[in-house]
């Protein structure tokens, strides 16, 4: 194994830190963050403003890392796509693209499999392998841009951090991919176009108030009450709703910033009028709004799909709460929400 650094690995702090190490320009960092992450390009002898007396040193020292693609799966009516990328261990991630009216939104996974085990997920029927590195993280959105840019000539305009795994159980990875995704020398994503899921990490909820105060958090919740969402989601048993809206409530002393939850209809489970109410009663007055979510089948489960969300969404209005049914993406190819498994790994 090469020890050389990826370069897709280093935010532009930690690229300017690198380069002084090796007796070159601390500007030359922005200079290649731009060629990289703006241009497409994938070789340092191609950086025309970079001096050629430095060419070598940074080849000695830094790679440029690809993820190769394996398969990808088009619902051309829709225009969302999956692609399934082989990493340099031979495991399998997937990553989806999609278009909306107000541009290409990509959604990318953070671990190999789960350990989170929600029971209605198809990610979690895979067992965290590992988590995903930096570098594994910003090339899901360097390789699906570079074939928007090929076709389209577009750039994604927005991130959502929802594929397979937890991302705040790979928390600095997560991090430094965030700043490099961020970054207005690089791939120059703001901060309100990147949307981050969790199932419920009470104290990473905190972190990620201080660390990204601009950046949209979505709390997968799916129940009103511990009884269900014990049930539905084992990470309820160790950080109860009473712990989870307790850093809720202050991320939103921290942030101001709305935040989203994430509500899967289950057929004679949790769509119940009485749930509705009683969610409401858990949210009102609290700055945030609730994505209603059609569930998405999956085989191996025993879940259906609710029709009651209407009913569900004017509850919720009665508590003064904005919900919306989610505008679904990818369900003819299992790129939809719970869908996400790397399905050659499963079979």
């Amino acid at each position: 194994m090469s020890n050389k650094i990826s370069i897709y690995s280093l935010s532009l702090i930690d690229l300017e830190k690198q380069l002084i190490k090796l007796n070159l320009k601390k500007h030359n960092a922005a200079q290649i963050f731009q060629w990289i992450y703006q241009k497409q390009t994938y070789a340092f002898n191609k950086m025309t403003n970079i001096a050629k007396t430095s060419y070598q040193i940074l080849d000695n020292n830094f790679q440029f890392n690809h993820l190769k693609l394996v398969q990808k799966n088009a619902d051309e009516k829709e225009e969302t796509i999956k692609f399934l990328f082989e990493l340099h261990d031979k495991e399998l991630i997937e990553t989806v693209l999609m278009k909306f009216d107000y541009g290409y939104s990509i959604c990318i996974s953070s671990q190999i499999g789960c350990n989170m085990g929600c029971k209605f997920c198809a990610s979690g029927l895979l067992k965290k392998i590992r988590n995903l590195s930096t570098d594994e993280l910003v090339l899901q959105l360097v390789e699906v841009q570079k074939y928007l840019q090929d076709k389209n000539n577009v750039r994604i305009s927005n991130i959502v951090v929802m594929g397979i795994g937890e991302p705040f159980d790979n928390y600095d990875n997560l991090k430094q991919a965030i700043n490099i995704f961020n970054n207005h020398y690089g791939i120059a994503i703001g901060s309100r176009h990147i949307t981050v899921s969790t199932c419920g990490l009470a104290p990473k909820i905190l972190e990620f108030a201080k660390d990204f105060a601009q950046v949209n958090l979505a709390i997968s919740l799916h129940a009103p009450n511990n009884y269900l969402r014990n049930q539905l989601m084992p990470i309820n048993k160790k950080y109860d709703l009473k712990i989870l809206m307790n850093s809720i409530k202050t991320y939103l002393s921290i942030t101001n910033r709305r935040i989203s939850f994430e509500y899967i209809l289950l057929e004679g489970i949790n769509d119940f009028n009485e749930l509705a109410e009683e969610l409401g009663k858990l949210l009102k007055g609290m700055l945030c709004y609730v994505n209603i979510i059609v569930y998405n089948n999956v085989n191996e489960t025993k879940y259906r799909p609710s029709n009651k969300y209407l009913s569900f969404i004017n509850i919720l209005k009665k508590y003064g709460i904005i919900a919306t049914k989610r505008l679904e993406r990818g369900i003819k190819i299992n790129a939809a929400c719970g869908q996400l498994r790397a399905n050659h790994i499963t079979k």
